[in-house]
């Protein structure tokens, strides 16, 4: 009978380590497609012309390839939606998880899930003939496409990230430590705020993360109200992001133009690598302490 379990758990562990080793293999090999297609644009634009040129008009009689109102814009784009949607989705993760009646709680997080379920076109749809319309009449402006457009979509679209995370990571903290304070003399707030949040914040960071990897990895909601134009970021002006640079142009690109795009998804992949890694750099300095 023993023998059996060690032979289950060994077939189990291969399977385990033949499915981990799968998914690895399928990151390097999109990291490796992502280089051998993107580097030859790079050494003919050259480096820096290309990361720092400030003109993009691929289609030109003289060519131009620089990204840099692309890479500043979704720099700006996913800074405003994690400035937007991180404090409402962690305001109302605690609510949700500490806070709220099981009615209101069951109620909100179905919605919360349903919006997870919204296809990023409808997002777009909305924030088209919505969002759009309504930021030219309030602001009066030309055109209201524009980075706040997006901003506004993309700060929406993080927030099932950021909630449905952050409630998992909160209802993970031990009991033994809100009962612990709150026998101390705390307020259950000043408990859920000082005393289950710090626990939580891991899971709270990851909720982060997952945010800013949603936000800056979006291509078809901020296609539809950004405006889609290559300028410099303004935010009443049309503009352009990594995602929506490769999306809008593939599909006619071809030489160095289509090789110049998938430099712009080895430069966005690379965006998100950075992102993984810095967090679980503070991630572990943080266990370590």
């Amino acid at each position: 009978m023993t023998n059996k379990k060690r032979l289950l758990e060994n077939i189990i562990h291969g399977i385990f380590l033949i499915l981990g080793l799968v998914t690895i293999s399928f990151v390097l090999l999109i990291s490796l497609y992502l280089i051998i297609s993107g580097i030859p644009a790079i050494r003919e634009i050259g480096l820096i012309p290309f990361l720092f040129g400030k003109t993009w008009a691929s289609t030109g009689a003289n060519p131009s390839y620089g990204i840099l109102p692309f890479i500043l814009t979704s720099v700006y784009g996913a800074a405003g939606a994690i400035v937007l949607g991180v404090p409402i989705g962690f305001f109302s993760a605690v609510y949700l998880a500490k806070l709220a009646p099981k009615k209101v709680k069951f109620v909100v997080g179905e919605a919360v899930s349903l919006l997870a379920g919204i296809p990023s076109v409808v997002y777009g749809l909305v924030g088209m003939l919505v969002l759009v319309p309504g930021i030219r009449k309030v602001f009066n402006v030309p055109d209201g496409a524009s980075l706040l457009a997006a901003i506004v979509v993309l700060a929406i679209m993080i927030l099932p990230s950021i909630i449905k995370v952050s409630i998992t990571a909160l209802e993970a903290v031990p009991k033994d430590y809100e009962d612990a304070s709150l026998a101390l003399g705390a307020t259950p707030t000043e408990t859920y705020f000082r005393v289950s949040v710090p626990a939580a914040k891991s899971g709270i960071a990851a909720a982060v993360v997952l945010g800013v990897g949603r936000a800056i990895g979006e291509a078809m909601a901020v296609i539809m109200v950004s405006g889609n134009a290559p300028n410099m970021p303004e935010l009443f002006q049309s503009v352009r992001f990594l995602t929506t640079a490769v999306a809008s142009e593939m599909a006619y690109s071809s030489g160095l133009q289509q090789q110049a795009l998938f430099s712009i998804a080895l430069v966005l992949f690379l965006f998100i690598m950075l992102i993984n890694a810095t967090l679980n750099f503070f991630l572990k300095g943080n266990k370590e302490k």
